[in-house]
């Protein structure tokens, strides 16, 4: 259904080049879940921007994407706006953010299902809200469509941000830190209607997050990023079980483990932080930060594995710390 490959994305700044993306290669069928894992900096959320072409004016993109046949990257502007309303929806972080204050309800979603149907009436439009709002759990729905935003908490509103992203019925929904700012109750609410929503409508997802830990138990797939590449690749399962890059590990060592067996484990932090983007060393992006690190990382980026699919540091096993261990 969807095939991203080769991916570059650069930024024109006034110190130079700045390299988000640096070939990124991923591929989702229907109904797949994927999440794309790393710390601020690495690349997740402009990867999925990409996919959308939502994307500011100084952006420099090359490679494919293929959504069901269609590139949004050849389309003209007129295009992109029906192809992100019939193949493709995102939300975001803050959904607060995406609302006109001086909309209520029933407004934001007129004018969402007017650029899907333009002649339908305020009285269908409601009616076709109803039904959305209730798909996404949101109490007494017909009586929140005189309300505004800010008479909602970031939770509900949360929820009328997959609602609305729902009215073309999407084959792919990205979702971009949808539970960052919200409390831990909450977010377990979001993830099981996404989970639901996935059932029920057949959609593939993205999912975009910093915390591994949870997109492990939600996802089919994880893509580990970090600095602009792709780290690491696999099911869920094999990630959390056996990280294959010295990244993840590290990414997996500085999780609380609950239980008498680990309780007395100390937390690891990985020191240091990600590298200049605009002037990148040839080598591994890891390379300062990595307890295995040898040489020749400093000329080499790992690369993937054919056999199984997996990606792997150049340095095979990777048992014994380096000169920076």
């Amino acid at each position: 259904m969807l095939e991203v490959n080769n991916l570059k994305v650069d930024f024109n700044t006034p110190r130079g080049r700045l390299q988000a993306v640096r070939g990124v290669s991923l591929s989702l069928a229907k109904g797949d879940f994927l999440g794309i894992v790393g710390e601020s900096g690495s690349g997740k959320s402009v990867t999925a921007s990409s996919i959308m072409k939502l994307l500011p004016a100084n952006a420099v993109m090359s490679g494919s994407i293929i959504l069901s046949g269609e590139n949004p990257l050849e389309m003209t502007p007129a295009e992109l706006r029906a192809f992100r309303g019939r193949r493709i929806a995102m939300i975001f972080q803050e959904p607060g953010r995406s609302f006109d204050p001086i909309y209520n309800m029933s407004k934001t979603f007129l004018e969402t299902f007017r650029t899907l149907s333009p002649g339908i009436t305020e009285e269908e439009s409601d009616a076709r809200a109803v039904k959305l709002l209730e798909e996404v759990n949101l109490s007494k729905p017909a009586e929140r469509l005189g309300n505004f935003p800010h008479q909602f908490s970031g939770g509900q509103l949360q929820r009328i941000m997959i609602a609305l992203a729902l009215a073309s019925n999407p084959e792919l929904l990205i979702a971009d830190e949808p539970t960052t700012a919200l409390d831990v109750t909450i977010q377990s609410e979001i993830v099981d209607l996404l989970m639901n929503l996935r059932k029920t409508r057949g959609m593939a997802i993205i999912f975009i997050t910093h915390d591994i830990e949870l997109v492990s138990n939600i996802a089919d797939r994880i893509i580990v990023m970090y600095s602009g590449l792709v780290m690491e690749e696999s099911s869920a399962a094999d990630i959390m079980k056996n990280p294959m890059h010295p990244y993840t590990a590290g990414l997996l060592g500085s999780l609380p483990t609950f239980g008498d067996h680990y309780s007395r484990r100390k937390l690891v932090s990985i020191p240091g932080g990600i590298p200049d983007p605009v002037y990148p060393e040839p080598g591994c992006p890891f390379e300062p930060r990595c307890p295995f690190a040898r040489p020749e990382c400093r000329n080499r980026i790992p690369g993937l594995d054919r056999k199984d699919g997996r990606y792997r540091c150049v340095i095979d096993g990777a048992k014994e710390p380096g000169r920076n261990g």
